[in-house]
């Protein structure tokens, strides 16, 4: 049987998405470049989570990007967490910065794509309105009774900061579990996770898929 401790060995890269206001602008002197601007994550603001456990509360805390900020790391501007780089750290397109809101993100872009032109123009009618960011979590602290999780710093270095449709927001997510997760419970548990998936993400066909199944397609559509 599970445990709320368990919770906090829980590792690897994670994703966590939030409503955004990102601006775009042409860029000064640039032909065929806009700038987009806006924040991929905010900090000292707390969100319910979900795990095969159930709620909890989790809240990034100020200061958590100070030390991956410094380290330089390589970070890129993808679409839903795939595709082709928009814009890069390495190159110089990608900038960021952590201040009192959060993690702020600076990208030049390309118009001249096809999929950067699409972002933009789904930005300006307001049908994307979310950002993610993919990390990994270094130093947490979790309440005694495992119902919250700060996270106090969290390393950047080949993750990635994405405009998403719906990512794994924190309202709706099962984001924060692996596949190994899943497979280390124990029948009640897992049993009660595939329940409570099934109710929520799947058809009335999938009623008679195995619990791994449905867990492991429902993951990857979820590109955990």
């Amino acid at each position: 049987m599970s445990v709320k401790s368990d919770r906090a060995n829980t590792s690897g890269v994670v994703r966590r998405a939030f409503p955004v206001q990102l601006e775009v602008r042409a860029k000064p002197g640039a032909a065929a470049v806009s700038t987009v601007e806006g924040y991929a994550s905010v900090t000292e603001s707390p969100f319910e989570m979900w795990d095969w456990l159930g709620k909890y509360e989790e809240v990034v805390r100020s200061g958590a990007f100070g030390k991956t900020l410094g380290e330089n790391p390589q970070v890129q501007l993808l679409l839903n967490h795939g595709g082709l780089a928009m814009a890069y750290t390495k190159a110089g397109t990608l900038r960021l910065s952590e201040d009192s809101t959060g993690l702020h993100m600076e990208a030049d872009v390309s118009t001249k794509r096809s999929d950067v032109s699409d972002m933009l123009a789904a930005l300006d009618d307001g049908s994307v309105d979310e950002m993610s960011f993919a990390f990994r979590v270094t130093r947490q602290l979790w309440s005694p009774d495992y119902d919250q999780r700060d996270i106090i710093e969290v390393d950047l270095h080949r993750g990635d900061v994405s405009v998403v449709n719906f990512g794994a927001n924190p309202a709706t997510s099962v984001g924060a579990m692996r596949s190994a997760d899943f497979d280390q419970m124990d029948e009640v548990d897992a049993r009660a996770l595939y329940e409570r998936l099934q109710r929520r993400l799947e058809p009335a066909s999938a009623a008679d898929a195995h619990p791994l199944d449905l867990y492991r397609m429902q993951a990857e559509a979820l590109s955990l």
